[in-house]
């Protein structure tokens, strides 16, 4: 048995290949099925299993695309109530491929239709692929089903559910057994991700905290407290994953091109992924600036949190060449729907203020600070004392709650945000002067 694991960046997603032979089985596919097919031709081999652990809420799956493509038979927990073609795949069930064995075992917590899935070779070589129920250090946070899937769920009650699976449903299996998430450092799906990749049953029985000897009251107030916000996407991604997502690219091939940013429907929304300074030179009226620079930057994280899943939006990029990769990484949270054109700027349109750093720095009592980190973030360590906190995935809805006696400034952790924070803001109110303090907020870590 070979495992290997590809990983998606920007969404901290890792999916997996399981080759045996010339057979191989997919776990938890990303929307872009060619990394898989790659792998599949370099190895001579046929994809014919994929298996979702559950209907995923922060990322658009592949696995009815890679069914059509390939005739891989697709496993999922009859709860989930999955309108694709596929098998169920629950306690006890399992299957073959080549010297492999697949196990499903039923793990609620994360979501009711959660499934851990067991891979064991004739080498007794053994894995478990736990989706977003048992993380490196953490395990999968229990409040994203409320609202969304099939078998809807309150977040007490998933968390009392977790609390099962962790003291029962791994108890069978070796220290040495393997433990390959599908998520890792960064993602939203739980709150204490270590940056390993990978880890073993035993190393999580030391160091986890959900495997300590907790009574269920315990575990239930801690893995509820401090949760990150949730996407507006989430929910739309677990209606689209239990679906089944269309064709992966067929959809942004037609979305149009307009060189120069011209006739654009006014009243709409315009998300400009340019860098910050680019932005600040030059944008459209209406614009928010949500940087895609780089695989390091959360496009799709805060996209999917500022713009809600039905509101349609232009997307301005710096060049026609990081159109297609702009595109696909849309694409991946299920928002490609809703661009109406992609557009680049050759005409001058709005120019931000300069901002007066030394003023601000000597005189902050003369200006209103903002801070649109995290609730949890602001109120674990302030930058200034006398800063108001609006957190960015409620900005736009909270532009009330924002004195306007005072200039305005705005500042986050590291700068990324407040670029985005800074667009919405100064979007809004036009009789107040607004700033970014962008990456000079360092200076007060």
């Amino acid at each position: 048995m070979i495992i290997k694991q590809f990983e998606d960046k920007p969404l901290a997603h890792y999916s997996y290949a399981i080759l045996s032979g010339n057979e191989m089985a997919l776990v938890d596919p990303s929307r872009d099925p060619e990394p898989y097919y790659k792998f599949a031709e370099e190895n001579d081999a046929k994809i014919v299993a994929i298996f979702e652990t559950h209907p995923h809420a922060d990322f658009v799956s592949g696995h009815l695309q890679i069914h059509k493509e390939t005739e891989a038979v697709i496993y999922v927990s009859e709860l989930v109530g999955a309108d694709y073609p596929h098998k169920t795949f629950d306690d006890g069930a399992t299957v073959i491929m080549n010297e492999v064995t697949f196990t499903a075992i039923n793990t609620p917590g994360h979501s009711p239709d959660g499934i851990t899935i067991v891979a064991k070779d004739k080498n007794t070589k053994q894995a478990i692929f736990t989706g977003d129920t048992l993380f490196i250090g953490d395990v999968g946070r229990p409040d994203l089903r409320e609202k969304a899937g099939n078998m809807k769920a309150k977040r007490e009650q998933l968390a009392e559910a977790m609390f099962t699976t962790m003291q029962t449903k791994f108890n069978h299996l070796p220290d040495d057994t393997l433990v390959y998430p599908a998520h890792g450092a960064g993602s939203l799906c739980g709150k204490n991700m270590s940056n390993e990749s990978s880890s073993t049953l035993g190393n999580e029985r030391l160091g986890n905290w959900a495997f300590k000897n907790l009574t269920k009251k315990e575990f239930v107030a801690h893995i509820l407290q401090d949760q990150p916000f949730i996407p507006s996407y989430f929910g739309y991604d677990v209606d689209i994953n239990k679906k089944g997502a269309s064709n992966f690219k067929n959809f942004i091939s037609q979305i149009p091109l307009k060189i120069g940013a011209f006739k654009i429907e006014r009243d709409i929304l315009i998300i400009d992924t340019r860098d910050e300074e680019e932005f600040k030179k030059n944008h459209l009226p209406n614009s928010i600036n949500i940087m895609a620079r780089n695989i390091d930057d959360k496009l799709e994280t805060w996209l999917g949190s500022i713009v809600e899943p039905s509101e349609p939006f232009y997307m301005v990029v710096e060049s026609i060449s990081d159109r297609q990769d702009i595109l696909e990484r849309i694409a991946k949270i299920g928002y490609e729907q809703q661009i109406k054109a992609v557009l680049t700027l050759n005409d001058n349109y709005e120019k931000s203020d300069n901002f007066d750093f030394t003023k601000f720095d000597q005189n902050k009592e003369n200006f209103t600070i903002l801070d649109i980190r995290n609730k949890s973030e602001f109120n674990e360590n302030k930058f200034f004392d006398n800063a108001i906190n609006v957190p960015l995935n409620e900005l736009r809805n909270s532009i009330d709650k924002i004195p306007t006696n005072k200039p305005i400034v705005i500042h986050c952790a590291g700068g990324y945000r407040s670029a985005a924070g800074y667009s919405i803001v100064s979007k809004e109110i036009k009789n107040t002067p607004v700033f970014d303090l962008s990456e000079k907020i360092n200076n007060y870590n």
